[in-house]
């Protein structure tokens, strides 16, 4: 929508305009529209969730004759393809959403998440397979970037911080609805070995779909279409859902103050230059913040989610078939940590807070460490003890994404969501794994400790750059957080 009417934006310089949009957005009540948000675009981390495990769940399967017949080095490398997938849907589609709107980029990633899960139902050998998960892995990462841009700047300021935290952890969810039903889609007295799998990806392909129906109804960001030079559209988009929201209330609204506005200079390009100079120069702090809590929270969660089946198997002897129910018990600890902890962070506040849940996730992982080397638990009491750290890891990771997604400028939200998005999921996505694999290779506790130790201090680092660097944003507006570029002259 935007696009079609930027072909004479260098030619027309917009006239500086005052605006009481994020005001008028920041001020309204909780309403059906918040909702539909909340749904049509959260979404996107069910979907993720449900992705990743059913694709652990199936490595195994698809080692099996009957089915694609892969080599172990063969399932490691699918799990790279789709974790580049990622990467590279990230960092593309971030410079897209900021360049072009929220709404066409979020239609764009899931319309590529949907045609890359689908064909993956239907992969004939590796290379296929590979390629559909690439696909697949670059919807979602755009996704990312798309989603938490449009919910930031269309949630009121006072509520930002927990449904932020609540949506990023509802991953959670998507991983205990995954976990559960590979016990009918991998049983082979249900389906079929190589049908179970396959219909797996499909009905993740029906769910993308419907949510792409259910979005048509999600309006594009009015600050993005503002900042722009689109006020009239964005004038029309907040006016439509004040009405809605008065219709479903039968109170008139409070309009904001005068004083509320802020003066902009509307631009259609902002390029690299100044997105990266806003970054590293304007807010270099900010950047490091940004960095340390990404980067510590992806080490965590793929150093132990992705390697506590080698745990259980290797140093209690649970059954390979058996490590999959250990799953139910993360998802359950993750997302209660941010549906009782996620309103703290607009209460208490940021700073307070993710200093607190990194510090006692790291805290935790370093007692469980010492009780692991000490052979004082059982598979149960281990699997126990990774709940309680992940109830306090959840809500400390999914504010890394609530932090780089409010603490900068609206015109490169979503670049900053990308580019720190990449470089966490690079770092942990690629080290975490194989250096948890290779120390628990080795069969010897203490390796693995010294592990639990390395992420514990990552995590203790980033605790103390909150402490120093963390920004008050708590039930602040995005504008008061990071002035927008275009109300710089």
């Amino acid at each position: 929508m935007a696009d079609a009417q930027a072909g004479n934006a260098n030619t027309q310089k917009p006239e500086p305009l005052e605006t009481l949009i994020p005001a008028r957005l920041d001020r309204l009540p909780w309403s059906r529209f918040h909702w539909l948000i909340v749904f049509a675009l959260g979404i996107t981390w069910i979907l993720d969730g449900l992705e990743v495990t059913l694709k652990g769940a199936i490595s195994g399967v698809l080692q099996e004759p009957e089915t694609l017949n892969f080599t172990s080095a063969q399932i490691g490398a699918i799990a790279s393809f789709y974790l580049a997938g990622c990467v590279a849907g990230a960092i593309f589609f971030g410079y897209l959403t900021d360049r072009f709107g929220r709404k066409v980029l979020f239609f764009v990633t899931l319309t590529l998440y949907l045609v890359g899960v689908l064909l993956t139902a239907f992969s004939w050998n590796w290379w296929s397979f590979a390629l559909f998960r690439f696909m697949t892995g670059a919807g979602i990462g755009g996704e990312y970037a798309a989603i938490n841009s449009a919910i930031d700047e269309l949630i009121p300021a006072r509520v930002r911080g927990r449904i932020d935290l609540f949506i990023n952890g509802s991953y959670w969810l998507g991983a205990a609805v995954g976990s559960l039903s590979t016990l009918v889609l991998l049983n082979p007295d249900i389906l079929p070995t190589d049908i179970g799998w396959r219909v797996g990806f499909g009905i993740g392909a029906i769910l993308g779909l419907c949510i792409l129906l259910v979005r048509r109804y999600v309006p594009e960001s009015p600050r993005w279409l503002a900042t722009h030079g689109y006020e009239d559209q964005a004038e029309k988009v907040v006016k439509g859902i004040e009405n809605e929201i008065e219709k479903e209330t039968g109170k008139k609204l409070d309009q904001p103050s005068k004083d509320e506005a802020i003066t902009i200079h509307p631009r259609r390009v902002f390029g690299f230059g100044i997105i990266f100079k806003t970054m590293f120069k304007t807010y270099p702090k900010r950047s490091v913040l940004g960095m340390s809590l990404m980067v510590s929270q992806a080490f965590l969660y793929n150093a132990i989610f992705f390697t506590y089946a080698l745990v259980l198997t290797r140093f209690y002897d649970v059954p390979s078939s058996d490590t999959g129910m250990y799953l139910l018990p993360f998802a359950i600890g993750n997302f209660l940590g941010v549906l009782v902890l996620g309103s703290l962070f607009d209460t208490i506040g940021r700073r307070q807070m993710i200093s607190a849940t990194y510090g006692i996730a790291a805290t935790l992982l370093v007692v469980t460490g010492i009780l692991f080397v000490q052979d004082a638990l059982t598979a149960v009491t281990q699997t126990a003890m990774w709940t309680v750290i992940f109830f306090f890891a959840s809500p400390a990771a999914s504010s890394a994404y609530l932090t780089v997604s409010e603490v900068f400028p609206l015109e490169m939200r979503a670049m900053a969501i990308s580019l720190f998005y990449a470089i966490g999921t690079a770092t942990g996505g690629v080290l975490a794994p194989w250096i948890f694999g290779s120390l628990i290779g080795t069969g010897n506790p203490m390796d693995v400790f010294y592990g639990y130790c390395f992420a514990a201090a990552l995590l203790f680092v980033a605790a103390g750059i909150a402490i120093v660097f963390g920004v008050k944003a708590e039930q602040r507006g995005l504008e008061e957080v990071a002035e927008p570029l275009s109300a710089q002259a």
